[in-house]
């Protein structure tokens, strides 16, 4: 059987810890879609990681760990992360699909030059070069793994690339244009540095199932995200959503029994894009200075996250796209400082109050509406008895899981592994 753990909102919401503490309870973890281009961040008794391609049960020695058909694979990028994991003692089990597709440089290239040229109107990339790299995914000119190894049959591929990618580079951005062996050579390379990882994942997998094996899909960045159901075009070029696990994993849909969608306390983003409950000012700064292990900041890009009050309407949404069967709560200790702590219930679009969360273009009229709750005015970090819990603790994880309408079974109080209060099924 598989479970899901997703993001409901916009990413960071805490999705590695999450994948981290179960993995140890599971024997795979897949990573089934997006690229380098958001992090988890991972804190255990070997260290502070930040993981951006291998999939967050690494620091499990008897989990395999596999990177799915659906990953935007920056294989230069998964070479550095193993370096490193390694040179902390930590030497995991690691497959990646031979049906995965290759990112190569002139991905990360373009991807900086169009922010570049859209300057105030750009996207907020963080130029990892995902888009281009999904823009020739689904034109069929990219490079998949299994490809690789058969160098002969590459030359006409390498052309058509070029030929599509060179118009681009020369007219476009006054770049200078690419040559068929330098492409040759960068897919050469990465053969060697992929070839002790590359197989058929969906082979292993379904054997896996047949053999009762416990196996947990990791997605990155969340709901809003998704290019389809999220807040387009500001999302990713990936589905976030646990309805494309099954694709991107390669594993048949019904095998899914569970999906764990992860849920902050508090709202975050990076990246441009419409943020109803966003603050700012002195008020933001507090927020994200209190908010995650190092203040909010992004584990890819170091810079500042846009943060915000819980959005209700954004969250239950989320939920609802996902699938969520179960909530995992996380980083409500961040608002500890508070007297009062804000939470918006509904938008004011126009005048009217709406509970739902609306179309794009309706986002950027939406206001706020803001409900304020007790605050507890004390730390919980590290708390492991929810009944020792302050009561307007308490209330505040009741009140979430009211107005998401579904059942918050864990609670995460920190950020080591061990900072979580399972809730259960409670009522």
């Amino acid at each position: 059987m598989a479970t899901a753990i997703v993001g409901a909102n916009w990413g960071d919401e805490g999705k590695g810890k999450m994948t981290d503490l179960l993995a140890g309870e599971s024997d795979i973890i897949v990573r089934f879609q997006g690229g380098s281009n958001a992090g988890h961040t991972i804190i255990n008794d070997k260290g502070r990681f930040a993981l951006h391609l291998l999939p967050s049960g690494v620091f499990y020695p008897d989990t395999v760990n596999v990177i799915g058909p659906g990953v935007a694979l920056n294989i230069g990028a998964l070479k550095k992360e193993l370096d490193s994991i390694n040179a902390a003692g930590v030497f995991p089990k690691v497959l990646v699909s031979d049906r995965a597709q290759v990112l190569l440089k002139i991905h990360q290239e373009l991807d900086a030059l169009e922010e570049q040229r859209l300057g105030k109107a750009g996207f907020g990339s963080t130029r990892s070069g995902i888009a281009p790299f999904y823009a020739d995914k689904f034109s069929k000119i990219g490079f998949q793994v299994c490809e690789l190894f058969h160098p002969k049959s590459l030359t006409g591929r390498i052309k058509l690339f070029c030929d599509r990618k060179n118009p681009l580079l020369s007219g476009i951005y006054g770049r200078p244009e690419l040559k068929p062996e330098e492409i040759r050579e960068e897919l050469a390379e990465l053969a060697e540095i992929v070839r002790p990882y590359a197989c058929d994942t969906s082979e292993f997998l379904d054997e896996a199932i047949r053999n009762g094996k416990r196996i947990l899909l990791e997605g990155q960045l969340g709901s809003l995200k998704d290019p389809d159901h999220g807040i387009y075009p500001m999302v990713t070029s990936s589905s976030p959503l646990a309805g494309y696990a099954s694709v991107g994993a390669g594993i048949p849909p019904y095998e899914i029994k569970d999906i764990i969608t992860v849920v902050k306390a508090y709202s975050s983003a990076v990246g441009a894009g419409p943020f109803v409950s966003e603050i700012f000012g002195d008020e933001a700064e507090a927020l994200r200075t209190h908010g995650g292990d190092r203040g909010e900041y992004g584990a890819t890009t170091g810079r500042p996250r846009r943060v915000g009050w819980f959005d209700v309407p954004a969250t239950r949404y989320g939920c609802r796209m996902q699938g969520a069967t179960e909530i995992a709560l996380t980083l409500v200790d961040a608002l500890g400082y508070l007297d009062e702590i804000p939470v918006c219930v509904a938008y004011e679009i126009d005048g009217r109050r709406t509970e739902s969360f609306p179309a794009p273009p309706l986002l950027e009229y939406a206001k706020p509406v803001v409900e304020k709750l007790p605050g507890w005015k004390c730390s919980i970090r590290g708390a492991r008895d929810w009944d020792a819990l302050p009561q307007a603790v308490r209330d505040y994880v009741l009140f979430i899981e009211k107005a998401i309408g579904r059942p918050i079974t864990f609670f995460s109080t920190g950020p080591d592994r061990g900072d979580i209060i399972r809730l259960g099924k409670r009522r």
